[in-house]
């Protein structure tokens, strides 16, 4: 369904007087219709929590709905217009009262080499990916600030790790929405509001099937090819099930952690590029320390 919402002060004000029903939590689920964002809103569910699913378009949600009366709203929104993003927030904290766990999960996927994005390619893998969660985590702020605490999660990815070959773009994303989420973690710790990011591995939902791909130029055929021989071989896919019981254990904490890598894959290679990175920094000491120098203010 679509609704019309509130201001989100107005929101804001509602969730912070509302009682918790229950004792159970409320969600708020970008992207809940298909794959992770689906499976997150399920296991919200089956922990007796209630879920403001939102999503581009909500008929896949009709049967979450009808399974569970009352613990579900389904809202359409684009969360790529900033109006539509604080429409949403606000309308969901004011049906349930409140709002607890915020999830950006919204995304998607464009593959090419940096050098074929177009401009218009290139601004919508960000619209998405960051400016998306960017809009939604600036609703839900006020919302969160108001009852004096709540968890922003922030579904980053494997790609946010480090960039490679055909997804510069969408590791560019997810670097852009870590960065802002480490800053809004430290704004938000003083409200209370803790702020998480999860770096997913790969999981079976449609996130390559529905991937865009730019125009391919010639001179990247035999990298593409090498590309493909190294998927083919060493791919590991997990079900959406098991980020989900993850990303439970995650908000149910009572410190959650600000980065969390799901599955091994993410694991090792967040280790194997700390280190590379480690050992180039101090490979380059001496160079970067005399880059340093103070003086006096220029006249």
């Amino acid at each position: 369904m679509t609704t019309t919402a509130p201001s989100t002060a107005a929101a804001a004000a509602a969730a912070a007087a509302a009682p918790a029903t229950g004792g159970s939590r409320t969600w708020f689920v970008t992207g809940a219709s298909r794959g992770l964002g689906r499976a997150f809103a399920e296991a919200a569910l089956a922990a007796g929590d209630r879920v403001a699913a939102v999503a581009r378009t909500t008929a896949a949600l009709d049967e979450l709905a009808a399974a569970h009366p009352g613990r579900v709203l389904p809202l359409t929104a684009d969360v790529t217009d900033r109006a539509a993003a604080f429409a949403a927030v606000a309308a969901a904290a004011e049906h349930f009262g409140r709002l607890d766990v915020v999830v950006n999960n919204a995304g998607t996927l464009s593959a090419g080499m940096v050098e074929e994005f177009t401009e218009a390619e290139a601004r919508a893998q960000m619209d998405v990916n960051f400016f998306g969660a960017l809009w939604v985590s600036q609703a839900a702020m006020p919302v969160l600030r108001a009852r004096g605490g709540g968890h922003v999660v922030q579904i980053s990815s494997i790609g946010g790790l480090a960039g490679f070959p055909s997804t510069g773009l969408y590791s560019a994303s997810k670097f852009a929405l870590e960065g802002m989420s480490e800053a809004l973690a430290m704004e938000g710790a003083a409200f209370g509001v803790k702020v998480s990011i999860v770096q997913p591995g790969g999981y079976w939902t449609d996130l390559y099937t529905s991937m865009r791909t730019t125009t391919p130029l010639a001179a990247y055929a035999p990298l593409r090819a090498e590309l493909e021989r190294q998927w083919a071989e060493g791919s590991v896919d997990s079900e959406p099930r098991l980020a989900a019981e993850a990303l439970l254990a995650l908000v149910d904490a009572e410190e959650p952690p600000l980065r969390l890598l799901l599955g091994s894959t993410a694991y090792d290679l967040a280790f194997d590029v700390a280190e590379r990175r480690r050992a180039t920094w101090a490979g380059w000491e001496r160079v970067s320390r005399a880059a340093e120098k103070a003086v006096p203010p220029p006249a």
